[in-house]
């Protein structure tokens, strides 16, 4: 089992950058020794299919794209130690399942304008953070969440509000944080809205220590 599936299917908005994110983030897995599979069929959330995955990587995912059995298999799979991650609209998705905020950690609501800001280093510790400067400028959509994310949920990035207009969460706005779901693991991104991003090798490098801290032991 050294594969993974990155899920790219959209039922609302669909982001302009899912394919250049898809053919970057297939570069970091298969260099970190996976096999990759693309796919915009939810018909791959099965018992038996999951099986084959160590980790399932959702790219701006928009919208419910998937049953209720396939959401139960995909509970049921991270839960007994599979590894997920959520890349910028990811927090859009199957808004009709409650549990998968616990999945995803938060539960997008809104953003302003794509503008920049200066996002702070919340846990330096992480190998998605731990290249970043404390403080770092970055432009992107900034996501705004219903809550914040849950005891279980570590945070590693927020976003300074008073750095751009729009902001509705006040200070330790968070945009970054890894989690457990039973045994699995979790992490989460809101950046990467534009294509462009996945040319940048500060953001690629965040994206590529998600990955390593999502399949460490």
């Amino acid at each position: 089992m050294n594969r993974a599936l990155i899920f790219t299917a959209t039922t609302e908005y669909r982001h302009d950058s899912i394919d250049r994110g898809t053919a970057v983030l297939t570069g970091l897995l298969t260099d970190l020794g996976l096999e990759v599979d693309h796919t915009e069929d939810p018909d791959v959330f099965t018992p038996i299919d999951l099986t084959r995955y160590r980790l399932v990587l959702w790219l701006s995912v928009s919208g419910d794209v998937l049953t209720p059995a396939q959401r139960a298999c995909l509970a049921r799979w991270l839960a007994d130690g599979g590894a997920w991650i959520g890349v910028h609209a990811a927090t859009t998705a199957e808004p009709g399942w409650p549990e998968f905020e616990r999945i995803a950690g938060a539960r997008f609501v809104s953003h302003p304008d794509v503008q920049p800001a200066t996002v702070d280093v919340v846990d330096p510790t992480h190998p998605s953070t731990a290249h970043l400067p404390a403080r770092w400028s970055w432009t992107d959509e900034w996501y705004d969440f219903a809550a914040r994310p849950s005891a279980d949920h570590t945070v590693l990035l927020t976003v300074d509000e008073s750095t751009y207009e729009g902001g509705t969460m006040g200070k330790g706005h968070p945009i970054a944080w890894s989690g457990r779901y039973g045994t699995g693991r979790t992490w989460y991104t809101a950046l990467g809205h534009a294509a462009e991003s996945y040319e940048d090798e500060v953001f690629v490098a965040h994206l590529r220590g998600g990955i390593t801290g999502s399949l460490a032991p």
